[in-house]
């Protein structure tokens, strides 16, 4: 790959997906797969003033034998190291950058009950932490290519190649140009106007059909308001673009109001296993009955975390139309399939989806119906022929997708 395009790459995960400023402290998670590209993401993180610089590696093969061979109650430990580690993160809230090139089914063949229970039993000592820094640092998943997920989609060509094709995937997706940071700033004045428009009709609920059988009505927070693209952190007033790559324009909506059925577009990567064909029904904003040809057990494993993995936490509008979707490129990974198209995402909700929400807390936010859960999972809906109309209080009905685009 052409070192300038990665250069450029980093400088746009650095400078406008973190915004490191000067004197912050960075944490950086990733696998082994591009140790280079982590090198020169570390260095642009100086460059950009940050005064300590952390990488936390990871190895996703190693992880599936922790989860083959370790016991229940050691899995479910959450230890000393952990609890100062999030300590840290809450005094000093440190950058978050996570590189993403994990293999799409590199967890199967564990025991997916086993993971979820251990995962139950942590997150009560997780959560006091991530509420205390809910929304008061910068964060981003941006991805690098891993051989196992290179080799998924790019079957039959060297491991060389496929990464290659990968790399390149990812950085036209990414919007990687010459200059990178302005084509960002263009594309999220282009979201910001879309959520605008919506936030202006103050729909009372959106109304979803497709021809694969997605027949859904959900209804938006009347405290709610869409967001895209940037966001703005509390305290130090700091804009960051959290995903890289983004296309979508999203709200949380009102807990307890959704019904029907979303049928998925594109399979789902949860927890290292390949969850495909599958849909979703909904009674009083509740999960009530799912399906899969593939790994339902895990699908309905995950609706069953918490109370809240089985409410919506996120409404997500893509056009079918993306740049993602036309490369043709199914990539079997949540961060680029979500912003192919439409999604929907069960589980936890977004306190800055409402209004002035810095003026409540996580326990207001709740009560006024931001769902809370431990998971948050995106599975995508959008189809060629996907409508979507918009119905405000009074009735009046606003065409905003159609046939998969937006219709404004």
């Amino acid at each position: 790959m052409d070192k300038s395009r990665l250069e450029n790459y980093s400088k746009l995960i650095v400078k406008s997906g973190l915004n490191v400023q000067e004197g912050q402290e960075v944490l950086i998670q990733c696998g082994l797969d591009q140790p280079e590209f982590v090198a020169m993401v570390v260095e642009d993180c100086y460059k950009a003033g940050a005064k300590r610089v952390t990488v936390k590696w990871s190895y996703m093969p190693v992880s599936k034998v922790n989860y083959l061979y370790r016991s229940l109650e050691t899995l479910s430990e959450f230890t000393e190291i952990e609890r100062a580690e999030w300590q840290n993160r809450v005094d000093k809230l440190p950058c978050l950058l996570w590189l993403d090139s994990d293999d799409p089914d590199g967890l199967a063949g564990t025991d997916s009950a086993k993971i979820a229970s251990a995962n139950m039993a942590r997150f009560p000592s997780i959560k006091p932490f991530r509420d205390a820094i809910e929304n008061k640092y910068q964060w981003c998943i941006a991805a690098v290519p891993g051989k196992e997920w290179a080799r998924k989609i790019f079957p039959g060509l060297t491991d060389e190649e496929a990464i290659e094709k990968l790399w390149d995937a990812i950085l036209q997706c990414s919007r990687v140009t010459d200059d990178p940071i302005a084509e960002w700033d263009n594309h999220n004045k282009n979201l910001a106007m879309r959520y605008k428009f919506l936030n202006d009709y103050r729909f009372d609920r959106l109304e979803y059909k497709s021809s694969n059988g997605t027949d859904f009505v959900v209804g938006l927070n009347e405290k709610g308001i869409f967001c895209g693209g940037g966001e703005t952190t509390l305290g130090a007033n700091i804009y960051f673009n959290p995903n890289i790559p983004s296309e979508e324009v999203f709200t949380s909506p009102m807990r307890g109001r959704a019904d029907g059925k979303v049928v998925s577009t594109k399979p789902l990567s949860y927890q290292g296993k390949l969850i495909e064909n599958f849909w979703v029904e909904f009674k009083n904003g509740k999960v009530v009955k799912v399906g899969a040809e593939k790994n339902q057990e895990v699908l309905e494993k995950m609706v069953a975390m918490d109370e809240g993995a089985s409410y919506l936490g996120e409404v997500a509008l893509i056009a079918y139309d993306s740049p993602i979707n036309n490369t043709g490129i199914l990539f079997y990974n949540t961060l680029f399939d979500e912003n192919a198209s439409c999604h929907l995402a069960l589980g936890r909700g977004f306190n800055n989806c409402l209004e002035n929400y810095e003026q409540y807390t996580n326990e207001e936010c709740e009560k006024l119906g931001v769902n809370s859960s431990m998971i948050h999972v995106d599975f995508m809906i959008g189809s060629k022929d996907l409508s979507i109309v918009g119905v405000t209080k009074d009735g009046k009905r606003v065409q905003i997708f159609k046939d998969g685009n937006w219709a404004f």
